[in-house]
C-alpha cells in the first residue's frame, strides 16, 4: 500500500477533459524495496589495555554515556612494582660508586700536581667517573620506561559516544591490547543493507520510508557505503528523533530502487459490483462502464488514487462522480 505524497516523482497529470471527467495518461512512480535497517553507530571503536595485569578498576558499564580520554578503568601489573624499585635500588649503589670515583678523581688531581701518580691514573680514574655517569643516566631512562608502563595501565575512552559492551569484570586477569569496552561513537545512524543489484539504483539524500514500531516517519539516505558486503550495500540513513534506547535493533524500512509507469484514476471512480470493480468511460460522449483490474492505492497532493493494472488505455476518458 502506498501512502506518501512522496511516491510520486510527479503530481498525477490527469487532464480535466469537462466537468466529471478526466483524461488518463501514464504517470510515473518509484518503485520502493522493502527491507530491514538495523540501528547502530557509525564507529564501534574498541578501547583497549595497553599493558597486561589485572584489573582492579572499572568505572563503567552498558549503556554509559563517555567522553573522550575519559578514565574507564584500571589495569595493574605488580610485577612493574618490583621492576621499579630494584632500578631504584641499582640507581642507589651506582650513585654511591660515583661518590667514590669522584672522591677518587679530585684526590689523583692533587696528587697528579705533586707527581704522586702519573698522568695516565688520572685519565683512568676520569673514564670510570663517565662510566658511572652513564651508567646511571641508563638506569634512569630504563626506570622511566618501567613507570610510564606503569602508568598505561589506565584506560581511557577512544571517543565520545556510548558504551556498547564489557567484555571483562573486575578482578580478572588482562592481557594487553585486551578490549575493555566498546565505544559506539560518531553518532547513531540506521544502517541498511541493500541488494547490490540495487546499487546503481540507490542516491545520496534520497527520501526514506521508515516504519518503527508502528509509527511512520521519513529518512535521508545520508551515506553510500562503496565497498559491498557479503552481495549487499551498505548505507547509512539520517532520521528525526530516531529512538536510539536499544543498538541493533531493526525497523522495517523502504527504499526507492527504480521508477515505473502507471495508470491512475481518482478513487471515487471506482464502483464495485458483484465483487467486480467497475469504471465508467465516455466513448463518443456514450458512458460505458468497463470492468477493471486494480492494483495498489496512491495518495498525492491532488488527492487518492488507484493504479488500474488491466482494463484501461492512456488517452480515455473516465467520469467521476
Amino acid at each position: 500500500m502506498i501512502r506518501a505524497p512522496l511516491l510520486a516523482i510527479g503530481l498525477f497529470s490527469a487532464t480535466i477533459a469537462s466537468a466529471g471527467t478526466v483524461i488518463i495518461v501514464p504517470t510515473t512512480l518509484v518503485e520502493w524495496k522493502a527491507v530491514y535497517g538495523t540501528i547502530e553507530a557509525r564507529n564501534t571503536i574498541p578501547a583497549r589495555a595497553r599493558i597486561g595485569g589485572v584489573l582492579t578498576r572499572l568505572n563503567v558499564s552498558e549503556g554509559d554515556q563517555v567522553k573522550a580520554g575519559q578514565k574507564l578503568a584500571i589495569v595493574r601489573d605488580d610485577k612493574l612494582a618490583f621492576q621499579i624499585a630494584a632500578l631504584e635500588a641499582q640507581l642507589r649503589g651506582l650513585q654511591s660508586q660515583l661518590d667514590t670515583a669522584q672522591t677518587e678523581l679530585e684526590r689523583g688531581q692533587a696528587l697528579v700536581e705533586k707527581g704522586v701518580i702519573t698522568s695516565q691514573r688520572l685519565d683512568q680514574l676520569r673514564t670510570e667517573v663517565n662510566i658511572l655517569h652513564n651508567q646511571i643516566s641508563g638506569a634512569e631512562a630504563q626506570r622511566s620506561v618501567i613507570v610510564q608502563q606503569s602508568a598505561e595501565g589506565e584506560v581511557f575512552a577512544p571517543t565520545d559516544g556510548r558504551v556498547l559492551t564489557v567484555p571483562v569484570t573486575r578482578d580478572a586477569v588482562i592481557m594487553a591490547g585486551e578490549t575493555i569496552a566498546n565505544i559506539g561513537g560518531g553518532g547513531i545512524f540506521l544502517r541498511l543493507a541493500i541488494p547490490e543489484r540495487h546499487a546503481a539504483m540507490l542516491e545520496q539524500d534520497a527520501i526514506i520510508q521508515i516504519n518503527a514500531a508502528g509509527t511512520k516517519s521519513t529518512g535521508r539516505l545520508a551515506k553510500i557505503y562503496p565497498q559491498i558486503e557479503n552481495g549487499r550495500v551498505i548505507a547509512d540513513v539520517e532520521v528525526d528523533q530516531l529512538n536510539t534506547r536499544f543498538v541493533n535493533s531493526r525497523v522495517l524500512v523502504e527504499v526507492p530502487v527504480g521508477q515505473r509507469s502507471a495508470l491512475l484514476v481518482p478513487q471515487d471512480a471506482i464502483s464495485t459490483r458483484s465483487g467486480v470493480d467497475f469504471i465508467a468511460i465516455s466513448e463518443n460522449n456514450v458512458r460505458r462502464d468497463r470492468a477493471v483490474m486494480l492494483g495498489e492505492s496512491v495518495t498525492l497532493d491532488s488527492g487518492k488514487f488507484v493504479e488500474v493494472l488491466t482494463g484501461l488505455v492512456p488517452g480515455d476518458v473516465v467520469i467521476t462522480p
